[in-house]
């Protein structure tokens, strides 16, 4: 047997139970057990079957050859949760970021989701240095970057929480993100009660950087999420205009030419939701001298009877009756509109010669919202819907139910910002055309699938969205139609 000179030292355990094996005053190996001890002094050389208890051969330091103080079972189970939990914080900041990094629309938003992707590459190499941590801690820094993944997977949860807190609706995710956080806490307790940064030659620099990432991760996600959104205008310039009619003399009718024009003078480009023109033709009794006695009811009707909102009221006209005489799209649902961009549309109307209306009225509504705050489904949201269509079961409305003719358009929203897909219900556009009624459209949960919407959550999401409504009109009296076609 070749003979051991000198003798092989075994350090006392540590604080997780790993001696340190010494041979010649090197450090050789590190042992939880006297099987790993044999294997080591059998890389060197020696039979594995050697008397631990020959003191010829061993010395002992705080403690004997049976002093394996190791919980192998609860060590392996500890490194099995954090490894799976960095792992799944890994695949969740991916998902989180993934969106936003590769079909953001704006700068600031690609560089959030840069940061989310890059915290998920982080976790990914802090899961395989979990590995060594809770094994024989070969690379010093070990502890501090499994630290690092924690603190990164408890700030995502944590943003996650506060935000899906605002309104607490029920997404597959919050049976992600809320055991993360509890996860994210129990690992931050027991790598702080464990030290970890401890093998990090400069702590301090080690954290005034976490510090500065956090604090530009926070910075970026708010001007992305915040500032960004809001600091951009949106403004559309809209005219609608009737141009110099013409008599159709074998019809009897007046030709009068519409123009509508619109540009997005802003500075971020729509999604235009609903746009309708409508021309009416008004009626109305004249009175030229209404008793005294009657004047403030004569006002008050004409008033009632233009609309709440006109703003405009008319005492010596009364009992007004408007007529739809045509209406029609003009650039479309679902079509975008960018930055600078204009679009021009002409129509023609037909109005009869003889016709009794006193003012003949074109007016353009355009419903639009900012595409920088979210991405509609275009070719789902552009497929017109008819109410009376039989076999279109959700959305068919029968007559006999009381149900008038409309076209539905309806598609899936996505915010341009994951952050808030992910802790909120699908959220849908929803636009309503009736020919001769004030075109209508909503931003909300409802999906045609029995599910209702709420009037404020329509105003919150219209808000988030950036939704808005523009609205030009114009008019012009029949008779100066009349006298410009040569009637």
């Amino acid at each position: 047997m070749r003979s051991i000179r000198p003798w092989v030292v075994v350090e006392p355990p540590d604080s997780r139970g790993l001696r340190r094996v010494v041979v010649n005053g090197e450090t050789v190996g590190r042992a939880w057990s006297a099987g790993e001890l044999r294997k080591i002094v059998g890389r060197l050389g020696y039979p594995e079957d050697l008397d631990l208890e020959d003191s010829a051969l061993f010395c002992w330091r705080g403690g004997d050859s049976g002093t394996w103080p190791d919980h192998a079972g609860r060590r392996r189970a500890v490194t099995v949760v954090l490894v799976a939990g960095l792992l799944a914080s890994m695949a969740l900041s991916a998902v989180v970021g993934w969106p936003d990094a590769s079909g953001a629309l704006t700068f600031a938003q690609r560089i959030s989701g840069v940061l989310f992707v890059l915290s998920g590459a982080v976790q990914g190499v802090a899961a395989v240095a979990a590995l060594d941590y809770g094994g024989r801690r070969q690379f010093r820094v070990s502890g501090a970057i499994v630290l690092l993944g924690v603190l990164i997977a408890l700030a995502t949860d944590s943003l996650l929480l506060f935000m899906w807190l605002e309104e607490m609706e029920f997404t597959p995710y919050v049976l992600v993100f809320m055991p993360l956080w509890c996860w994210s806490l129990w690992a931050l307790c027991l790598l702080v009660r464990n030290t970890s940064w401890k093998g990090v030659p400069q702590p301090k620099r080690f954290a005034a950087s976490v510090v500065a990432t956090a604090l530009l991760t926070g910075v970026s996600l708010a001007y992305s999420t915040m500032y960004q959104p809001t600091a951009a205008p949106m403004h559309l310039t809209m005219k609608a205009e009737f141009g110099k009619p013409r008599l159709d003399r074998s019809l009897g009718f007046l030709q009068v030419p519409l123009t509508l024009y619109m540009k997005n003078t802003g500075g971020i480009p729509v999604y235009i939701v609903n746009d309708v023109y409508t021309v009416r033709g008004r009626d109305a009794d004249y009175n030229q001298n209404p008793p005294l006695g009657s004047l403030m009811q004569e006002w008050k009707e004409s008033a009632g009877q233009r609309g709440e909102d006109s703003g405009e009221a008319e005492l010596h006209v009364g009992q007004l009756l408007y007529t739809t005489i045509s209406s029609g799209r003009f650039y479309g649902p679902g079509n975008r509109l960018e930055t600078g961009q204009e679009y021009t549309s002409k129509h023609v109307v037909q109005l009869p010669k003889d016709a009794t209306y006193d003012v003949v009225s074109l007016d353009l509504t355009v419903s639009y919202m900012r595409k920088d705050r979210g991405k509609l489904d275009v070719e789902e949201f552009k497929t017109p819907h008819y109410s009376w269509d039989a076999d279109d079961r959700q959305y068919y409305c029968p007559p006999e139910n009381g149900c008038i003719p409309q076209v539905f358009y309806h598609g899936r929203v996505r915010h341009n910002n994951n952050l808030v897909n992910l802790t909120r219900r699908p959220r849908y556009v929803t636009a309503v055309w009736i020919p001769g009624r004030s075109p209508t459209s909503i931003i909300s949960s409802y999906n045609f699938k029995g599910e209702t919407h709420l009037e404020q959550e329509a105003q919150r999401e219209s808000e988030r969205y950036g939704a808005a409504e523009a609205h030009v009109n114009s008019e012009v009296p029949l008779a100066e139609l009349l006298s410009s076609s040569g009637v």
